[in-house]
C-alpha cells in the first residue's frame, strides 16, 4: 500500500494549536468589503477554532487519526 496523503486543501486551511485543537480562519474577508461594517471585518480578521462536530472530519483529512 502507498502512503496516505493529506488533503492539500485542509493542509493549507487548518493548523494545530499547542493543546491539540484545530485553528481556522474566517471566510468572507477577501472581497466586497465596502458593504461590511468595520466591526464585522475586524471580527473576521481574527482566527477561530473548528467546531466540535467537524473535528473528526478535519483530523481525518490531515491524517492525524
Amino acid at each position: 500500500m502507498p502512503k496516505m496523503k493529506t488533503k492539500s486543501s485542509a493542509k493549507k486551511r487548518f493548523k494545530l494549536t499547542g493543546s491539540g485543537k484545530i485553528k481556522r480562519k474566517h471566510a468572507f474577508k477577501s472581497h466586497i468589503l465596502t458593504k461590511k461594517s468595520k466591526k464585522r471585518k475586524l471580527a473576521l480578521t481574527h482566527s477561530g477554532l473548528v467546531h466540535d462536530n467537524d473535528v473528526n472530519s478535519i483530523k481525518e483529512q490531515l491524517r492525524l487519526k
